[in-house]
C-alpha cells in the first residue's frame, strides 16, 4: 500500500505549471528556504518562513494579500494557526511560486551516524524533542517494527496473524509499553487500536484504546498486528526509537544506500487550522499548489462519536477548517499523511474542496461534520435513543453549527485508510446541501463515499466514479449511508407504530432529499450502492452500477430509477410498512435478491431485465407486472460503455440514456487516475456464447460432457467446474483445488456458472459462505472467505 513518491514529485511540479498563474495582486509576500525572517518578504529578499509571512499579512488590515511559496520543503514544528487573532486581511491566498514545487511537512530531517548493532540491524543515536510516529527514506514510510512483518500482497493491514498478543508471542517482549494494537472489528465494521501500557505483574499485555468504532466490540480474532515493539524488530524497512536511549535501530531497507539516503521523522498531525467562530466564521481564504505530507498518525485521537453511526473521528487533519466561509482548497497534493487530509469542521458555508491529490494516508480524505450540539435530541450510539415523550420534535437543526453548500470537486483520491478502516474518500455528517461531484475514489478499507446520517439532506453527489472500495473490512458499499435519525430504531415493528402514530416523523432530520445521480459505484466486497438502517428521503437515477448491486435497508421515500445493474440486482432488506419506496425503469442483470420482506413500497415496475428468469423471479412475488426483459443492447458492454444504441428495446420501455462523464475531469489528474476493471457481463442470453467466468480469482465453466460428469462424480449436468487456477488466487487461498465442481453454496444449488456468480452477487456482502465441492468424486463441505 505504499505509493512511489518520484511520481508525486514530478506531479506535483506539473500541477503547479498546469493550474497555476502567476499571483501578481497588490501585497505580496515571498517565502523562501535561501531567505531570511528579517527581510521584508518581497521577490529579491524572501522571508524564510511560512509562520512569518503570514504574520507580515496580517499587517495589511482589510487587503487582499498573496504569500508565495517559493520550491523547497518547509517543516511545521508547530500546528499554524490562521483565526481572528491573526488573520486581519480581506482575503488571503497561500500558493507556490509557478513551475516551482513547495511542500509544507509536519516531518523534521534527522542526520544519524549509523553503527553496527546486531545481524542486519544498525542503530544511531537520535536526539529529538518529540516522539516520533513515522519515519521516512526518501519521502516514503517506513513500517515500525512489527508481527507480522509487512506484506504488500496481503489484503488486510498489509499483514497479520491470530497469535499477534498471544500469551506465548508476549513474554518474548521485554518492554512492550509504547506499541500498538491495530485489528478490524469482530464484523469487519472498521478497526480499533490500541496503545500498549506494559506488562500487569502475571506478564499480561495491558492496553487501552478501542474506541475508535462507535459499534463496540471484541477485536476481530484474525485480523489484528502489533507494531513499535522492539523483539519484532526483524525485516528489511523496520525501525524502532528507543525515548529513553534516544537510540534509532533500522533494519535497512534493500537497495538503499543509506550514506546518500534523507530521513525525516513525523510527530506533527496537524499543518493548518483556519477557525473562526459563529459569530466571526474567517473568509476569503484560498491555499493552491501547495503539497503536504508526512505528518504523524492520529488514530488514537479518533474518539469523537458521530451520533448513531458506526463512526468516531478526529476533528483535524493536514488542513482543518472550522467555522468558515468561501475557503478554497485547490491544486494541492497530500500524501504520506498519517490521517485525515481535509476536515471541514462545524459551521463552514460556501467552502470549496477542488481538483486535490489526496492518497497514502492513514484517516479520511475529505470530511464534513458538523457539531453534534446542532441537533435535535441527539443519541451516540446505535442502542441508546431519546425517549418518545422527551424527545424534540421540531424538524431540522438546532442552529447553524454545521458544513452547508460546500462542495468536492474534482478530486483524485486514492489508497486512503493505510492504518485507520472506518474512513471514506469524502465522508458527511451532521451537514446540509454538500455537492460531491468529479471525484474519482478508488483503494479503500471501507466505503469510498459515506454519509453517516441524514442530518439534514439536500446533498447532491454526481458524476464520481468509485471502485476498488470495501477492500479490508467487511457489510458495506462503494456509497455507504445510514439513516439512524430520530425516528429510528433497530425494532421495525416499533418504527411502524410510530410513524403511524407521528406522520413526518421519518423526515425531522433528513429534512431535504438526498440525490444521487450520474456516478459508477463498484464493490467486488459489498454493494455499489448501500442505504443502510433508516436512510431516507433519496432520489437515486442515472448511476451505472458495475458489481456489487444496489441495497435498501428499512427507509423511507427512496426513489430509484433510470439506473444501470451489472452482474448483480436490486437488494430490498427488510422494508417498513408505507414506505413509499419506489424502483421503476431500471435495467436489471440478475434476479432480485430479497431479505425478509413483507412490504414492497410504492411501486416496484416498469423495470428492464437482462435475463427471462430474472423477470419471471420478480412477478413471482407479484412485482413488475408492466416490465420486460432481453438484450438492452449496450454499444459496447465489454468496454464498459452502457449507453444503449438507438432503437434498444429498454429505450422503448421506458429508460432513457444518460450522461456518462464519470470522474475527475482536469487533464493532469484524468492521466494519473486509474478506471474500474469491467468484468464480462454474464446473462443467461449469451451464456451459451461464455461457457467460463471468473469467480475468486479462478477459472469455472459449466459442465459440458460425460466425460467431466465421470471424471467429478456427478449425476447431472448440475455444478461449476474448475478449470484454472491461479497459486495466488482467492480459490487457491480457500483451499479449492482444479477439477473442484461447486454443487452448493449456503443454501442455494449451484447448477451452471451463472448460478455461481448470482449467488455469489447475493451473498458476498457476508464475506464468507459455506460451500458444497465435489472434491475427487465425494462430497466436501468448505468454508471460503471472499476476502481473504
Amino acid at each position: 500500500m505504499q505509493f512511489l513518491k518520484s511520481t508525486i514529485l514530478t506531479i506535483s511540479f506539473i500541477t503547479a505549471g498546469i493550474f497555476m498563474q502567476p499571483c501578481f495582486g497588490q501585497n505580496k509576500i515571498y517565502v523562501s528556504n535561501s531567505g531570511s525572517d528579517e527581510n521584508d518578504g518581497t521577490f529579491k529578499y524572501p522571508v524564510q518562513h511560512l509562520a512569518t509571512a503570514l504574520s507580515k499579512a496580517s499587517g495589511y488590515v482589510n487587503n487582499n494579500v498573496v504569500v508565495i511559496l517559493r520550491g523547497g520543503v518547509y517543516p511545521q514544528q508547530k500546528t499554524m494557526e490562521l483565526n481572528q487573532g491573526n488573520f486581519k486581511e480581506r482575503s488571503l491566498t497561500i500558493t507556490s511560486y509557478p513551475k516551482e514545487k513547495a511542500t509544507i511537512t509536519g516531518s523534521a530531517k534527522v542526520n544519524p551516524v549509523w553503527q553496527p548493532y546486531k545481524g542486519n540491524i544498525i542503530k544511531a543515536k537520535v536526539a529529538i524533542d518529540f516522539a516520533p510516529d513515522q519515519l521516512f527514506i526518501n519521502g516514503k514510510s517506513l513500517p515500525m517494527a512489527r508481527y507480522p512483518n509487512f506484506d504488500s500482497t496481503v489484503r488486510v493491514y498489509n499483514g497479520t496473524a491470530k497469535d499477534a498478543i498471544s500469551e506465548s508471542r508476549v513474554k518474548t517482549w521485554q518492554a512492550p509499553a509504547g506499541g500498538y494494537i491495530h485489528a478490524l472489528h469482530s464484523g469487519e465494521w472498521g478497526s480499533f487500536d490500541y496503545l500498549i501500557t506494559g506488562k500487569d505483574d502475571k506478564g499480561i499485555l495491558t492496553y487501552e484504546g478501542g474506541w475508535q468504532n462507535n459499534r463496540p466490540s471484541a477485536m476481530n480474532k484474525q485480523y489484528r498486528f502489533v507494531e513499535n515493539i522492539f523483539e519484532e524488530l526483524d525485516a528489511p524497512g523496520e525501525w524502532f526509537y528507543n525515548k529513553t536511549t534516544q537510540t534509532l535501530y533500522l533494519y535497512p531497507p534493500t537497495v538503499t544506500d543509506l550514506k546518500k539516503a534523507v530521513f525525516t521523522m513525523s510527530g506533527l498531525t496537524d499543518l493548518i487550522h483556519i477557525s473562526g467562530s459563529k459569530e466571526k466564521p474567517l473568509s476569503n481564504i484560498t491555499i493552491k499548489g501547495i503539497n503536504f505530507t508526512q505528518t504523524a498518525r492520529s488514530f488514537m485521537l479518533a474518539k469523537e462519536p458521530l451520533l448513531r453511526s458506526d463512526w468516531r473521528m478526529y476533528r483535524g487533519g493536514a488542513i482543518l477548517i472550522d467555522r468558515t466561509e468561501h475557503i478554497t482548497i485547490s491544486n494541492c497534493s497530500f500524501y504520506e499523511l498519517g490521517g485525515n487530509a481535509v476536515f471541514v469542521s462545524n459551521y463552514s458555508k460556501n467552502d470549496t474542496i477542488r481538483e486535490n491529490y489526496i492518497h497514502t494516508i492513514g484517516g479520511n480524505a475529505i470530511a464534513f461534520v458538523g457539531s453534534p450540539n446542532a441537533a435535535r435530541s441527539p443519541a451516540f450510539s446505535y442502542e441508546t435513543f431519546v425517549p418518545w415523550d422527551k424527545m424534540d420534535y421540531q424538524p431540522g437543526p438546532k442552529n447553524s453549527d454545521y458544513p452547508q453548500y460546500c462542495v468536492a470537486t474534482g478530486n483524485l483520491i486514492h489508497h486512503i485508510g493505510t492504518i485507520e478502516k472506518q474512513v471514506a474518500g469524502v465522508q458527511v455528517s451532521m451537514s446540509s446541501h454538500i455537492t460531491i461531484s468529479h471525484n474519482t475514489i478508488y483503494h479503500t478499507p471501507r466505503a469510498g463515499l459515506n454519509m453517516s446520517e441524514g442530518t439534514w439532506g439536500g446533498h447532491i453527489i454526481e458524476f464520481n466514479d468509485v471502485f476498488n472500495t470495501v477492500l479490508e473490512t467487511g457489510d458495506n458499499g462503494a456509497y455507504n449511508s445510514w439513516g439512524r435519525d430520530r425516528y429510528w430504531l433497530p425494532e421495525r415493528n416499533v418504527i411502524d407504530s410510530i410513524v403511524a402514530a407521528r406522520p413526518g416523523i421519518q423526515f425531522l432530520d433528513v429534512i431535504d432529499p438526498v440525490t444521487i445521480r450520474n456516478n459508477r459505484f463498484q464493490c467486488d466486497h459489498g454493494w455499489d450502492i448501500d442505504l443502510d438502517d433508516g436512510s431516507s428521503n433519496y432520489l437515486i437515477y442515472n448511476n451505472v452500477c458495475l458489481s456489487g448491486g444496489l441495497k435498501l435497508r428499512e427507509g423511507y421515500s427512496r426513489t430509484v430509477t433510470n439506473n444501470i445493474i451489472i452482474n448483480n440486482t436490486f437488494h430490498p432488506h427488510v422494508w417498513l410498512k408505507n414506505s413509499n419506496d419506489i424502483f421503476e425503469y431500471n435495467i436489471v442483470s440478475l434476479p432480485y435478491a430479497p431479505i425478509l420482506m413483507n412490504n414492497w413500497g410504492k411501486s416496484i415496475d416498469h423495470n428492464y431485465f437482462l435475463t427471462k428468469d430474472a423477470l419471471a423471479a420478480a412477478q413471482s412475488l407479484g412485482l413488475d407486472k408492466n416490465s420486460n426483459y432481453g438484450d438492452a443492447q449496450f454499444i459496447d458492454a465489454k468496454g464498459g460503455d452502457y449507453h444503449l444504441k438507438p432503437g434498444s428495446p429498454a429505450l422503448k420501455s421506458g429508460f432513457k440514456d444518460f450522461d456518462m462523464h464519470f470522474g475527475v475531469t482536469s487533464i493532469v489528474l484524468k492521466k494519473l487516475a486509474q478506471k474500474p476493471a469491467i468484468n464480462p457481463l454474464v446473462t443467461s442470453t449469451n451464456q451459451g456464447k461464455q461457457n467460463q467466468v471468473e469467480w475468486l480469482g479462478a477459472r469455472f465453466k459449466n459442465i459440458e460432457s460425460l466425460g467431466e460428469r465421470s471424471a467429478a462424480g456427478l449425476h447431472d449436468d448440475n455444478g461449476a467446474l474448475l478449470t484454472d487456477l491461479p497459486p495466488s488466487s482467492l480459490a487457491a487461498k480457500n483451499g479449492l483445488e482444479k477439477g473442484d465442481v461447486v454443487i452448493k453454496i449456503n443454501e442455494d444449488s449451484v447448477n451452471s456458472v451463472e448460478e455461481l456468480l448470482r449467488i455469489y452477487q447475493k451473498i458476498k456482502w457476508m464475506g464468507k459462505a459455506e460451500l458444497i465441492i465435489m472434491h475427487n468424486q465425494v462430497p466436501k463441505t468448505i468454508h471460503v472467505n471472499f476476502n481473504k
